[in-house]
């Protein structure tokens, strides 16, 4: 997968990387899906932002099979990324406010970024935590009608002697 050598200049230039990348090849992702198969698409932009920060935006869809927490089903989440990312020098030194600040999101980088491992780390982040349909029962809990109450062969025994 592409890696990008210099980050600073890829955002400098204005520089567009697009592509697909196969879920097979998403190994974290591998735990919470239903079935590993299918594509994911990104498109990858740098750019100058406000303060003339070096900043990336990055896009991804596609539609990930995941395992519903209740029956393990395949839910199809409709996987729509589009993150902005202000990027730092991995041994720089933020202020307090500046980690508080929730409507900056930095990417420390020092040396190649590797696209591929960004594009997971954004898709884990935009995942839901525990996805489940709507309407499911658990697995193997059929509609059996009558309710069973646990505690009636303990009433039956209350009253019998030893």
């Amino acid at each position: 997968m592409k890696k990008i050598s210099d980050s600073f200049a890829f955002a400098r230039d204005g520089r567009v990387l697009e592509g697909a990348l196969a879920v097979t090849s998403l190994e974290r992702l591998h735990d919470l899906l239903a079935e590993v198969s299918g594509e994911v698409t990104f498109r990858l932009q740098g750019y100058k932002g406000e303060r003339g920060q070096s900043m990336l935006r990055l896009q991804v869809n596609g539609v990930l099979p995941l395992a519903c927490q209740r029956c393990l089903e395949a839910i199809h989440f409709e996987l729509d990324v589009d993150s902005q990312l202000e990027l730092i020098s991995e041994d720089s030194e933020l202020s307090q406010d500046e980690l508080e600040d929730d409507t900056r999101d930095f990417l420390p980088v020092a040396g190649e970024l590797d696209v591929a491992e960004l594009v997971e780390d954004e898709i884990l982040l935009a995942l839901p935590v525990a996805p489940r349909h709507e309407r499911c029962g658990l697995p193997g809990a059929a509609d059996v009608g009558e309710r069973i109450n646990p505690f009636a062969a303990l009433a039956e025994l209350k009253g019998k002697p030893n």
